[in-house]
């Protein structure tokens, strides 16, 4: 690398002196005053007395490393009359920011290199005449003694013009010396002798990256009409990493969509797409990482930037369709990558399409040509949050219950929402699936470590964007729940769970709630209600009762045959029903205070309230009290 950028020349050495001599930078260009005493100075010694201007001097000592310059010896020459153009440090800190390669002056220390600096200078040095500010005229072409031209423009100041087109201004003009005028000017000036011999060195912004490269013209077009003026944006500060589409790219995109042109994208459309491409930071090939990274487009859902997935396994794809062709384009506000196809906005079913390890997810949603999934997360009137269990937790999956593999995909799935991590809580949502009564299952997240659902499935990948939703990646399939599931996975039940289990050790009350079909001997059939005390109704006890008496206790906590929800009951009044225990409890509607409803339990007891309702399950519904209910037991 270095041995191609000394042959070239000299811009890189510019770039360098700027990191040797920054300490310098503090001082401005205005040190340099037009006083009397200046006039006693010639052009080299003003120089060296200006502190804004030390990296120049710096540069005219380098370049006479060389035995083929001496130009200190020159500009100090008091027979002749010059006038130079003097880049302010500042000018050269800019260009070393667009240098790639050299990070010190003393990485300069060939004499090719030394000579190309010279070319530099000379370009910024008009021999033979003291020229004032006052004397330029709009338009002048000045010829330098490196050989090339400027042109003068007025317009606003005073500018000069170089081989590139860029401009520097006169920051402060008009300074005398014995031999010469000087004018500080904010930007270093390149001829074309240098701008040809640093084509590989010398970098500009992506935008104009963009515009250079033949095969990018669509997108500059697509960049200029889109919003926010983008081409601005991206030859902005940055930095930034864009995965550039060809003209190619441009054309399959168009023909897909049933676009003519790009004139007929809609624009905020446009915009999103195009901004789905850029990525804030500068990140080079060897630092991308497999997984999911987000960009810059808004079009996500709720306004959130999209998610885009970058897959490794065989060169690096995108979303499952664009292909990098041509890595690590270094621009001078981030890198551009090739891309061989425009990336679109992608949906829930995209993201799910495009993961390769969701392929089984995916090939559960479309298996026997069903349809009935990707239509529904292909909705772009609904937000939906996915729970989708990846490659692993299918094949670990046996569907131990037999339920229906439709109703479980659906319990996945959760309609009118997008839930992201940082919002989720401790609580009860509702699924797309339903049971038999065509009830909406409900689902338990629980986030005291991580984020696990139900109790059995915990999110490994969270808050993957889709333009109609987000989408968590799960090690686990969420099966159908049933009430002893929900008791088990929340742990404001832990202590009902322990009264179930340890405490009733000759009642299997785990496997009777966990029934999903009738016909059983003992007559206790599912739908279940369970009415479930928390962990304070419990301490809210004198003590808990032995086995026998405890058995009954929580068998009046459960009415059989039954999926009663809160709309079942009766409106304004009293719904009564008899327990697995054999007393009947009642719920009256309204509640008082926070009570959803109140309860009167079989020994008569009043006091109790419902303060959470519906905790749906496959086999039943759980109701949650704040006290424990008591069965008569004078009966």
């Amino acid at each position: 690398m270095k041995t191609k950028i000394l042959n070239r020349f000299f811009m890189l050495l510019m770039a360098t002196f700027v990191l040797s001599c920054s300490d310098d930078d503090d001082n401005g260009p205005d040190q340099m005053e037009a006083d009397p005493m200046m006039i006693e100075l010639n052009i080299v010694e003003t120089a060296q007395d200006t502190e804004s201007v030390s990296i120049l001097v710096a540069a005219l000592a380098k370049a006479d490393e060389s035995a083929s310059n001496d130009l200190i010896t020159t500009l100090s020459d008091e027979t002749t009359n010059f006038t130079v153009l003097a880049p302010t440090n500042d000018a050269f800190a800019d260009l070393l920011a667009r240098l790639d390669g050299f990070d010190s002056l003393d990485d300069f220390n060939t004499e090719q290199l030394q000579n190309l600096l010279a070319t530099v200078l000379t370009y910024h040095v008009v021999g033979g005449a003291a020229v004032a500010s006052s004397a330029l005229t709009e338009g002048q072409v000045i010829t330098t003694v490196q050989g090339e031209d400027l042109t003068v423009s007025l317009s606003g100041g005073v500018y000069f013009m170089d081989a590139a087109g860029e401009t520097a201004q006169v920051t402060l003009a008009d300074v005398e010396t014995t031999n010469g005028i000087i004018h500080l000017i904010d930007k270093i000036l390149l001829p074309q002798a240098a701008i040809d011999a640093l084509s590989d060195v010398l970098l500009s912004s992506i935008t104009d990256l963009a515009i250079a490269t033949p095969t990018l013209s669509n997108l500059v077009a697509a960049l200029q009409a889109a919003d926010g003026d983008l081409p601005a944006v991206l030859a902005g500060e940055g930095p930034f990493t864009v995965f550039a589409p060809t003209d190619d790219a441009f054309a399959t995109f168009l023909s897909d969509n049933g676009f003519a042109s790009l004139s007929d994208v809609p624009v905020d459309i446009l915009t999103q797409v195009l901004l789905n491409h850029v990525i804030s930071g500068a990140i080079y090939s060897t630092d991308l990482t497999a997984g999911y990274i987000s960009t810059l487009s808004t079009a996500g859902v709720g306004g959130n930037n999209l998610s885009m997935l970058v897959d490794l396994s065989d060169g690096v794809t995108l979303n499952g369709n664009s292909s990098v062709s041509a890595a690590d384009a270094k621009a001078l506000n981030g890198v551009v990558h090739i891309v061989d196809a425009v990336i679109g906005l992608p949906n829930i079913v995209d993201h799910a399409v495009a993961n390769s390890d969701l392929s089984e997810l995916v090939g559960a949603l479309t298996a026997d040509g069903n349809t009935t999934f990707t239509t529904l997360l292909s909705d772009t009137e609904t937000d939906f949050t996915v729970f989708a269990p990846v490659n692993a937790a299918f094949t670990a999956f046996m569907n131990p219950n037999t339920n229906d593999l439709n109703t479980i995909l659906s319990n996945h799935v959760i309609a009118g929402a997008a839930a992201f991590s940082s919002g989720l809580t401790n609580s009860y949502v509702t699924t797309a699936a339903t049971n038999a009564d065509g009830d909406n299952i409900s689902m338990y997240i629980n986030t005291d470590d991580g984020v696990t659902i139900n109790g059995v499935s915990t999110v490994a990948a969270a808050d993957i964007v889709a333009t109609n939703g987000v989408i968590h990646a799960v090690d686990a399939v969420i099966d159908l729940p049933t009430v002893v599931t929900f008791a088990v996975a929340d742990p404001n039940f832990s202590t009902l769970v322990s009264a179930l289990t340890e405490l009733t050790p000759a009642t299997d009350f785990a496997g009777i709630l966990s029934r999903a079909e009738g016909g059983n001997t003992d007559g206790i059939n599912p739908d279940f209600t369970v009415f479930a005390p928390t962990n304070a109704a419990f301490e809210a006890l004198a003590e808990i009762p032995g086995e026998d008496v405890l058995t009954q206790v929580l068998l009046h906590h459960v009415v059989a045959g039954a999926n009663v929800r809160s709309t079942d009951l009766t409106a304004d009044g009293d719904t009564m029903a008899t327990t697995l225990e054999g007393d009947s409890m009642t719920i009256t509607l309204p509640g008082t205070g926070d009570h959803k409803a109140d309860v009167t339990d079989g020994a008569g007891n009043s006091d109790i309230g419902i303060i959470a309702v519906d905790v749906q399950a496959n086999n039943g519904v759980i109701h949650v009290l704040n006290k424990v209910m008591l069965p008569d037991t004078m009966n």
